[in-house]
C-alpha cells in the first residue's frame, strides 16, 4: 500500500485540500500542512514532505505552491528524491515512466483544479518502466 504525503504553501492550500478530498481513498494520505491560507515559507513544508517520502520506496509526495517551482527545487535537494514539476499529461506520465519520480509538484496559479487532480491520478497510477531508464536514474 502506498503512503501519500501532501503539502503546500499558502498559495497552494486550496488546491491541496481539493486534491486531498478528491483522490482515491485506497491509499493513505498524510496532510503535512499548512492548514490555512496564512502566509508561510514553502521550504519548511517541502523539506518535511521530502524527509517523509524518502523513508520508503512505497512513499509518494504531492507538493503545491503558486508556481510549483520553489517546492520542486527544495525537494530535489534531498537524496533519493526525484521531484517532477508536472504541467501536462505527457510530462506527468514521463516523470514516472522514465524518471521514477516520487514527488509531483504543481503550480496552483498555473493549472486548473481539474487538470491538477488528473495529473495526480496519473502520477500515482503510472509505473516506472525500468530497463534503460533504471540505469539512468541510478546515475542521479
Amino acid at each position: 500500500m502506498k503512503k501519500i504525503f501532501i503539502s503546500s504553501d499558502h498559495a497552494g492550500y486550496k488546491l491541496k485540500d481539493y486534491i486531498k478530498n478528491n483522490i482515491t481513498k485506497k491509499n493513505k494520505i498524510f496532510d503535512l500542512g499548512p492548514f490555512g491560507t496564512k502566509s508561510v515559507d514553502y521550504p519548511q513544508y517541502a523539506h518535511k514532505l521530502a524527509k517523509n517520502v524518502k523513508k520508503s520506496k512505497n512513499n509518494f509526495g504531492i507538493l503545491i505552491c503558486g508556481s510549483g517551482t520553489g517546492m520542486n527545487i527544495v525537494a530535489n535537494k534531498h537524496k533519493n528524491i526525484r521531484a517532477a514539476q508536472c504541467f501536462s499529461v505527457k510530462s506527468t506520465k514521463l516523470s514516472r515512466l522514465h524518471n521514477d519520480a516520487n514527488i509531483i509538484t504543481l503550480g496552483s496559479r498555473l493549472i486548473s483544479k481539474k487538470n491538477a487532480l488528473n495529473y495526480v491520478r496519473i502520477f500515482l497510477s503510472t509505473k516506472f518502466e525500468g530497463g534503460r531508464h533504471l540505469r539512468r536514474v541510478k546515475k542521479i
